[in-house]
């Protein structure tokens, strides 16, 4: 009687067979849009502020460590050190933030705020027309590579498990944690990053030409 029926409304087995298909279909759809709704919305106009606590404890951690290697060179030595962070500094505020989406707002890092006291708002267009190198982070970069090697000199004058073990965590921050900060709790989140970040093409190009 059954099989009657389902003849006589025209649907076939196989037919039948597919409805729950569909369905699952359906809802595993639903789900994806969802999901690229929600992602959209992880991305913050004003980043929370323990993640902007966060970035900052990791690089003021491999500041105060390369601050402590260079004073065990040298009062000299860690008062240059102490010059070139604020260049630095001073250098991201006045060269990236005030062209950034995030001027006046709370970036990852806070720089955003930092740079609206000291800076006047740049050309947005300017920022995303921007191409930078490897060259041109390298200075980042020597934030950690300068108490690298004055401690690895610390080492050949007077040996010091102290200045083996900040060394160790130097490495660790400087590279590893660095990627760390950023792609997990930084850039992911970033607003600037969608609409057109130097550093991301920058480090998407490399991925790329290495085939990840």
């Amino acid at each position: 009687m059954e099989k009657s029926n389902i003849r006589a409304s025209g649907i076939s087995y196989v037919e039948l067979a597919n409805v729950p298909m569909k369905f699952l279909k359906a809802i595993a759809k639903d789900i994806n849009q969802q999901v690229k709704k929600l992602e959209e919305l992880r991305t913050y106009e004003n980043f929370p502020l323990r993640i902007v606590l966060l970035t900052n404890l990791f690089s003021s951690t491999i500041y105060l460590i390369g601050l402590y290697i260079m004073l065990n060179l040298g009062i000299l030595f860690a008062a240059l050190f102490v010059a070139y962070i604020l260049w630095i500094e001073v250098r991201l505020l006045a060269k990236s933030c005030k062209y950034c989406h995030y001027y006046g707002k709370l970036c990852a890092f806070g720089k955003g705020k930092c740079s609206a006291l000291f800076f006047k708002k740049g050309d947005p267009e300017k920022f995303l027309k921007t191409e930078i190198t490897m060259k041109d982070i390298i200075p980042d970069f020597l934030t950690f590579i300068f108490p690298l090697i004055g401690g690895l000199v610390l080492l050949l004058s007077n040996f010091s498990w102290l200045i083996v073990v900040l060394l160790a965590i130097l490495v660790v921050l400087g590279f590893g944690g660095n990627a760390v900060v950023r792609g997990s709790f930084a850039c992911k989140y970033c607003k600037q990053r969608e609409i057109g970040c130097p550093a991301e093409k920058l480090f998407s190009k490399k991925k790329s030409e290495e085939g990840v």
